[in-house]
């Protein structure tokens, strides 16, 4: 029933007691009939992309429902009763209008993905440390400042994304997150990372890009697992020493900070592939840039390297493409 146009949906589709699953995507539906409460048996309900503003309360009925999809519509609330909805593993509202989020959104006991992005979200209801099975949390795209401090609560969660937001700093309890794999805060205004930082020990994908560090905690290199580290666009002046504690890193983009030199600590990457400094204040690099024996890509592009320097270069690693221009 996708892709048919559909304004709206007739009462009789209460009477489909069986059906367990409904797909009404890419329709033209505003509004939702409160019939739709009769599908006792639905597990998954997909409306995206439709008009629809308002989610009727008799959602609440739908007692095996485990997915629910309505991306790309015109949501400015949530019913409470979406709390009711015990069975509900996956939660999609991206592309809304969403503001605020109701306190019953912690009632979602069995929630495993709940993705927010691209809506008008400025604060995260403290009810959210419910979620105790949540591994997939997506608030990129929102006009977040702050997070709550009971975030750290999400003992499973795995990913986390919170790029293009307003933070300004994130919670010292950003650490107790355990599981976590990959955090994204892209874009937000972070000047200051907490030390806490160094407790996220499963750590594999950390994105800084486009914030506003000036310097980076040598607690960074207690991040044993990570390894996808960008710190693009920032203001860096010098990195950690430690660097190269990180043994199983295998990207690192330092692009569009303001480095003068790099820690000779580099030199122990030695699973790292790629390495982008484009864009900085570099004269030279270190001897031990030759230790990097896995390195496949290098920019060097907009920097401030003689001639001889590029020689020396490429000579230290013969076997990488290196990238000057």
């Amino acid at each position: 029933m996708s892709a048919n146009r559909f304004k709206t949906l007739p009462k009789e589709i209460g009477k489909l007691k069986n059906l367990q699953e409904l797909n009404l995507n890419k329709n033209q539906l505003t509004i939702l009939p409160k019939e739709i409460g009769q599908l006792k048996n639905l597990r998954k309900l997909n409306l995206s992309a439709n008009q629809i503003k308002t989610i009727p309360k008799e959602i609440e009925k739908l007692q095996k429902l485990q997915s629910l999809y309505l991306p790309n519509n015109q949501l400015t609330t949530l019913p409470q009763e979406i709390g009711q909805l015990q069975k509900l593993q996956w939660l999609y509202l991206p592309k809304n209008q969403l503001t605020t989020l109701p306190q019953e959104i912690g009632q979602l006991k069995n929630l495993k993905s709940l993705n927010l992005s691209y809506n008008q979200i400025k604060t995260i209801p403290k009810e959210i440390e419910k979620l105790q099975k949540l591994q997939s949390l997506g608030l990129d795209n929102n006009q977040l400042t702050t997070l709550p401090q009971e975030i750290g609560q999400l003992q499973n969660l795995q990913s986390l994304d919170l790029s293009t937001n307003r933070l300004t700093t994130l919670p010292q309890e950003i650490g107790h997150l355990q599981n976590l794999q990959d955090l994204y805060l892209v874009s937000n205004q972070l000047t200051i990372l907490p030390n806490e930082i160094r407790q996220l020990k499963n750590l594999q994908t950390l994105n800084l890009r486009n914030n506003r560090l000036t310097t980076l905690s040598k607690e960074i290199e207690q991040l044993q697992n990570l390894k996808s580290l960008d710190l693009r666009s920032n203001q860096l002046t010098t990195f950690p020493k430690g660097i190269g504690q990180l043994k199983n890193l295998q990207v690192l983009d330092l692009g569009s900070n303001q480095l003068t030199t790099l820690p000779e600590g580099i030199g122990q990457l030695k699973n790292l592939q790629t390495l982008d400094l484009d864009s900085n204040q570099l004269t030279t690099l270190p001897q031990e840039i030759g230790q990097l024996q896995n390195l496949q890509e290098l920019f060097l592009n907009n920097n401030q390297l003689s001639s001889q320097e590029k020689k020396r270069i490429r000579k230290l690693i013969p076997k990488c493409q290196i990238y000057f221009e």
